[in-house]
């Protein structure tokens, strides 16, 4: 999948986000974009998380 540009106009990442924004926006970004991965920092993170 492609850049979705509506997707990203009406869904910015929160300034300053924590962890858990960072989770739920990149899971939310992973169904509705395909520009780019997950970062792997994040990946770990999440797989600590059991997600």
């Amino acid at each position: 999948m492609k850049l979705n540009k509506n997707w990203h106009i009406a869904n910015k990442m929160p300034k300053n986000p924590t962890v858990d924004e960072r989770i739920v926006w990149h899971l939310e970004h992973q169904k509705n974009c395909g520009c780019r991965d997950i970062p792997e920092k994040l990946k770990l993170e999440m797989k600590k998380r059991g997600l």
